[in-house]
């Protein structure tokens, strides 16, 4: 996974430049980061998101939902608002990370999936199958830790041309890639989240792998009045895992949130020492007491 830095971009990490951060973090997989550059790999070129709000989803789609029903769109909307994340299933980095993500989000949101609001989450490889469906569901449910919500959650597969029309109706540009086997069996995309209003017409876009949950309840609220939202930073969070170059695995994971924190964590911690330090200076810590022959500064 790469984030890549562009003029309307406010943070990224790629293959290489002048910063370099090797910490390791581990969570569904080691991932690894890497530096920074303002240039996508040419492989990313067709890949990205554009924010076509206020654009309609096409409902009559049919889909298979992780029971192996036959599904439209459709059916999931007309009377609240909902969540739509385009991944794959056996995606081996950022598709966990953003679903992992817009979990733990949601956990902290006190809306309730199925009552208050719908997950629907699409998988953008046609091979992928009710079975994957089925153990992503089951995976994400309990992590969200309310099983009693899983009619509110919606893991869905289907054919080539209609992931082809979701994709793009929603502006989700991604390419096949080889894997370790030589095969085209991975893709490269970009990550993001989409709300939708009750209509099935785009509202917002949240761009990464981590949320605010005090965003995701303003937009679900927003969009269930179905008011649509207006652009955000085009901060885009690349999955591109295999090297056919190398024929080795690039486990590179850019978290903007991480990297934000590092920076605030620095600067708040210089704050309060230089705080500390004036304040000693002011009541003049260190001296020795009144009494003792010596002195106190003020």
């Amino acid at each position: 996974m790469i984030v890549v830095r562009s003029a309307a971009i406010v943070a990224g990490i790629a293959c290489s430049t002048s910063l370099s951060l090797t910490a390791q973090v581990s969570s569904y997989g080691d991932k690894q980061v890497g530096s920074v550059s303002d240039k996508p790999p040419t492989i990313l070129n067709s890949v990205g998101i554009t924010q076509n709000l206020n654009q309609q989803l096409p409902l009559s789609l049919t889909f298979t939902d992780d029971h192996g029903q036959q599904v439209q769109l459709a059916q999931y909307f007309g009377k609240r608002p909902a969540i739509l994340a385009l991944v794959y299933y056996q995606c081996p980095m950022l598709c966990s990370e953003e679903l992992n993500g817009l979990t733990g989000a949601l956990q902290m949101v006190n809306f309730v999936p199925g009552k208050d609001f719908d997950v629907i989450v699409i998988s953008i490889d046609p091979s992928e199958g009710t079975d994957l469906a089925a153990a992503k569901k089951r995976s994400y449910v309990k992590r969200y830790g309310h099983p009693e919500t899983a009619n509110g959650w919606h893991f869905l597969t289907g054919t080539q041309p209609n992931i082809d029309a979701v994709t793009k109706a929603v502006g989700f540009g991604y390419v096949k890639i080889p894997g370790p086997d030589g095969t085209l069996t991975q893709f490269a995309h970009a990550s993001s989240i989409q709300i939708v209003t009750p209509a099935g017409m785009l509202a917002q876009y949240y761009m990464g792998v981590e949320y605010s949950p005090k965003d995701l309840r303003l937009g679900l609220v927003e969009a269930s009045n179905n008011h649509i939202g207006s652009p955000v930073d085009n901060i885009l969070t690349y999955c591109y895992h295999y090297d056919p170059k190398t024929n080795t695995h690039s486990l590179i994971v850019a978290r903007v949130v991480q990297l934000g924190g590092l920076v605030t964590v620095s600067t708040l911690g210089g704050f309060m020492f230089l705080m500390f330090r004036r304040d000693s200076q002011h009541l003049g810590v260190g001296t020795p007491k009144t009494g003792t022959g010596t002195k106190v500064n003020g």
